[in-house]
């Protein structure tokens, strides 16, 4: 019944876009009330689907949706409606720093044994922090060769709601400003990238504390990330709401023009995946001498399980297994891939330099490459530990938009593709971890390793 409600939806939306075409050209003389009653018919009946799936994704696509046509046909009475999206925007905002807070600490000193890897746990983060500032530079560069923000009109108070940082920080300014004063400060003013620095060096001190004193902070950090997982999730029950006021109201004031910048920022995206996969990601496996078939072959399942799911966690384990199938050894394999999840994020990486200026040019923001430099340490840093959030990015993203000196309004709108962008980014993260657990098996020496468990093996027949 699902799959027959949709296709009926489908076939009205597009009888309803193949009329509003005619009639925009003139082709056929369609009185502009048929045109509207035509198109709210097809959205009602994607209403009706979503009641019956029951998931927030095809909520945000029928509230982009409505939101899109009520901006088109009442733009006046958009006015009104920006203050929902605000709500969501302030709600998002509380969530950022205890949950980096407590991602980062328990991601950090829960590896206790990093002292007993500590070569490999060198070894790791250089390599994460190496490759997910490839991922950035590669997001910056695709949206300034595609522009696919540029063109959009949108209204002053949209693109004024945040003071734009000093034009030229000096050199030590800038690095003065990483480091925070007072983290009740910090905290109170969205400085993210101090409470990140705080919240390193935090861990770093726990992870050296006995044991004993260790456990219950860390304890307590690992309850204050899983409460903030479950904040975001009831969070995000709201966010059909203010995604489709914040579509109204961008249609309303500014015109349709923005759904095509977020088709060329969707196939932006992609390319720019595809680029990283050649650039970085093949040069790395033929540097580390990676058997490619075997590789290939190793890595089909738990990328289309993450591409398909938009989830890394749902192919977690399958990775986990398959690595351990080709050759890395368990030990390896159990240190990098969950490690990976928390600080070797590289589609997402990509992808929030991508939007980020993406954002900037929706809002007539110029950016110069100084100031791109020190989004993409900003981003390479507030990135980290947020694997298990639902949005992770675009939560990140909003966290970070005050102080790389962006509106907030305008990341809203990144929402209505985010899904579509998400399942890239995601199976880009799961191939990029799976590469990384051999990466740094072969640079210990112990790749491969001669047999596999018995277990794996038969769980991957």
């Amino acid at each position: 019944m699902k799959k027959n409600i949709l296709l009926a939806g489908f076939i009205a939306g597009s009888l309803a876009a193949i009329l509003t075409t005619l009639a925009h050209f003139q082709a056929l003389p369609i009185p502009e009330a048929v045109l509207m009653t035509a198109r709210w018919t097809a959205i009602a009946v994607l209403i009706a689907y979503a009641f019956l799936r029951r998931s927030l994704t095809p909520w945000i696509l029928v509230s982009m949706l409505v939101g899109g046509e009520f901006g088109h046909d009442w733009p006046q009475a958009t006015v009104h409606l920006q203050v929902l999206s605000q709500i969501f925007l302030r709600l998002i905002k509380t969530i950022i720093a205890p949950l980096l807070f407590g991602t980062l600490v328990s991601g950090i000193a829960g590896h206790s044994d990093i002292k007993k890897v500590g070569r490999m746990g060198i070894k790791s983060i250089i390599y994460f922090e190496v490759v997910t500032t490839l991922a950035l530079l590669i997001g910056l560069a695709a949206i300034n060769i595609s522009k696919a923000g540029v063109g959009v009109h949108l209204p002053t108070s949209v693109t004024s709601d945040v003071t734009p940082p000093p034009a030229r920080p000096t050199a030590s300014e800038i690095i003065l400003h990483i480091f925070p004063e007072n983290i009740a400060k910090s905290v109170a003013e969205g400085q993210v990238l101090q409470v990140v620095i705080f919240s390193i060096l935090f861990g770093i001190a726990l992870a050296q504390v006995p044991e004993k004193r260790r456990a219950p902070m860390l304890q307590f950090c690992e309850s204050l990330s899983e409460v903030m997982f479950r904040f975001t999730n009831l969070i995000m029950l709201y966010a059909p709401i203010g995604i489709g006021a914040a579509i109204a109201y961008t249609v309303g004031q500014g015109g349709v023009k923005i759904i095509g910048n977020l088709f060329q920022l969707l196939v932006t995206l992609y390319c720019a995946l595809l680029a990283f996969i050649v650039l970085v990601l093949l040069p790395i496996a033929l540097l580390a001498r990676v058997p490619l078939r075997k590789f290939i072959r190793a890595i089909a399942e738990p990328v289309s399980i993450a591409f398909g799911t938009a989830t890394s966690e749902a192919a977690l384990p399958r990775a986990m297994e398959a690595m351990e199938a080709i050759g890395v050894p368990r030990s390896i394999v159990a240190f990098v891939m969950p490690t990976g999840y928390s600080f070797n994020l590289d589609g997402s990486s990509l992808y929030l330099s991508l939007a980020a200026v993406f954002v900037a040019q929706v809002a007539h923001i110029p950016l110069s490459f100084r100031q791109q430099l020190v989004m993409v340490l900003t981003l390479m840093l507030t990135s980290k530990g947020v694997a298990g959030v639902a949005k992770a990015a675009l939560v990140i993203l909003l966290g970070t938009a005050d102080s790389l000196g962006l509106p907030s309004q305008p990341i809203l709108i990144l929402f209505a593709v985010d899904q579509l962008m998400d399942m890239g980014r995601t199976a880009i993260n799961v191939l990029g971890n799976c590469l990384a657990t051999v990466v740094i098996a072969r640079w210990e020496g112990d790749f491969p390793k001669k047999t596999s468990s018995p277990e794996v093996v038969d769980a991957l027949t």
